[in-house]
């Protein structure tokens, strides 16, 4: 569910990306989405910007 919501955000350009980039590493530490799901979410904001 954390990994969908923080996809539609990103894909809408629905954020901070500094913010978004806190949120997805505490995601991350507390297993709540993979390394390959920050991976692609990273990836994604990186094309956006």
């Amino acid at each position: 569910m954390t990994y969908k919501v923080a996809k539609m955000m990103i894909t809408n350009g629905n954020y901070d990306k500094e913010d978004m980039l806190k949120k997805l590493d505490v995601f991350l530490l507390g297993n709540r989405i993979t390394q390959d799901q920050y991976t692609e979410l990273v990836g994604l904001m990186n094309v956006a910007a």
